[in-house]
């Protein structure tokens, strides 16, 4: 009788090292005899519906390290969120072809599906071992130090700012404003990332704007309004869910009246953007030019400036998942756990899937400075500066 079939998948959004962590799960798999067949999923659970996949099972050493330099998902992602019915359908094709071991690799919303697939085949007495491989540059999934991506979008982000900065500097006359609108979601990690690249505790980005901290839209013009006259520009960097406080309590994202323009499958919204809302803000009430840079895909798919910390670990994390699932620790997922004492260092272990699925880490108070100004604390420095994975450009300035 053949060994039993592995089913690996990428949902969500891609990153630059979500490949590598796929790397990991096809070289740990071509090392052990306990999996027979290993099948890349196209597009995530709507290639395991359709039953659409890739035999990867003789995956060449030279395809594994091409994977390792390739951004985005190779295999496809997908936001599906699965119906009851969908269950039904994958525990029947699980079965029929003898699929024993699956690795999703994705965030939250992976983390659920992966739940619930689990759950799904205990419920009918069915052994698979169901494992979910981190992935986001949010960095907000609970029960882990930190998730594969962040790191290069955190080295993407604190570099290409002060690249735009240098831009809006140059043409300060023209147009002193930069706003620079980052993704994030609910969370400020992301936004946070790009202080760590300021050459000076002055220098740009001036202001860092956190959805952790609500901020009235008055208050940013503001304080963009006195950043001008202090330094004759200013570079600001604004979530693309920045939180300001709503009409009669609670908060909403700023710029944002009503409803989102869409929601997804997974009940996450999305808004129009707050940095062209504070632009048209800023040219009627202050009479000041500004122009805008939204990374958007580029700072989560960019390999030129990935973090060699941040590549390795994801190759880690796909290894890891593996192993897990052969010692029958399904319902896990695998987590990035840093060493206490020392240099930085950073091994792999599990948390169950419960911990994490629909679930988002937010920025935590002891990581964000008292202002826009001085956003990050040097405890969020000590913390994010070894996931960039070395030192940062350092540009010459004249004027």
């Amino acid at each position: 009788m053949s060994a039993p079939t592995l089913l690996v998948g990428q949902s969500g959004g891609p990153t630059a090292v979500i490949n590598s962590t796929l790397a990991g799960v096809l070289a740990e798999a071509s090392r052990q005899p306990a999996i027979g067949r290993v099948l890349g999923l196209r597009h995530g659970v709507e290639g395991l519906l359709a039953e659409d996949w890739l035999d990867l099972s003789s995956a060449a050493p030279a395809l594994i390290a091409g994977l390792r330099r390739t951004p985005s998902a190779a295999l496809g992602a997908s936001r599906h969120r699965l119906g009851d019915d969908d269950l039904a359908r994958a525990l029947a094709i699980f079965r029929r072809h003898d699929v024993r071991y699956l690795v999703l690799i994705g965030g939250n919303d992976t983390a659920d599906t992966t739940a619930r697939l689990g759950q799904a085949a205990a419920a009918a007495g069915y052994p698979l071992q169901a494992v979910a491989a981190p992935k986001t540059i949010d960095n907000d999934l609970p029960a882990t130090d930190h998730c594969p991506g962040y790191g290069s979008a955190a080295r993407y982000l604190a570099v290409a700012v002060q690249q735009s900065a240098l831009d809006t500097s140059a043409l300060r006359g023209a147009a002193p404003v930069k706003f620079v609108e980052v993704m994030g979601r609910e969370a400020g990690w992301v936004a946070a990332s790009a202080a760590l690249g300021r050459p000076r505790p002055d220098g740009p980005p001036h202001l860092v704007y956190l959805p952790e901290r609500p901020v009235a839209a008055e208050t940013v013009l503001a304080d963009v309004e006195a950043t001008c006259r202090a330094h004759g520009y200013a570079v600001v960097v604004i979530s693309e869910n920045q939180t300001e406080p709503a009409p009669g309590g609670g908060t909403r994202v700023l710029g944002a009246d009503g409803e989102p323009e869409w929601v997804d499958p997974f009940g996450h919204g999305y808004y129009a953007s707050p940095a062209i809302y504070l632009m048209r803000r800023l040219r009627a009430a202050h009479g000041i030019q500004s122009r805008y840079d939204r990374p958007g895909s580029i700072q989560r798919a960019d390999t030129l400036l990935v973090s060699p910390v941040d590549e390795r670990e994801a190759y880690a994390v796909g290894r890891a998942a593996v192993r897990a699932a052969l010692r029958g620790q399904g319902g896990h997922m695998v987590t990035l756990e840093r060493s206490p004492d020392g240099p930085y260092r950073c091994t792999t272990g599990l948390a169950p899937v419960s911990a994490v699925a629909n679930q988002t880490r937010l920025l935590p108070p002891e990581f964000i400075g008292p202002s826009p100004r001085e956003p990050i604390t040097p405890a969020f420095a000590a913390y994010a500066t070894p996931l960039l994975g070395g030192p940062l450009p350092d540009y010459v300035r004249l004027i």
